[in-house]
């Protein structure tokens, strides 16, 4: 089965904002890839995240969160960006301010 990608306008900013066309293509081919079988790529989020599944990109630096619709055979790309654990611009932060403000949804 396969599932239709959508990714969020917050999402296409935050790939947009990698300066570096090749990061971004692998990026892509990567959520491209959740097409096929998203539950069983990354791994399940927990905490504040608990519903969204987080999957490694371009050398595992770089983090792709996610959720499934699985009413709607959907996988939602909701952040894109790199893990630096302890940064503020750590991608995981990101997703949890993003969150606490609204803009991931449920």
């Amino acid at each position: 089965m396969s599932w239709r990608i959508s990714i969020t306008p917050q999402a296409k900013r935050m790939l947009a904002d990698i300066s570096d066309r090749r990061i971004r293509e692998k990026i892509g081919a990567v959520i491209n890839r959740l097409a096929e079988d998203p539950e069983k790529q990354g791994k399940a989020m927990l905490g504040e995240l608990a519903g969204f599944r987080s999957i490694r990109a371009v050398g595992q630096r770089y983090r792709i969160l996610y959720k499934i619709n699985g009413l709607e055979i959907v996988v939602v790309v909701v952040a894109v960006g790199i893990r630096r654990e302890g940064a503020k611009d750590d991608i995981y932060t990101l997703a949890k301010k993003l969150f606490r403000l609204g803009l991931l949804g449920r």
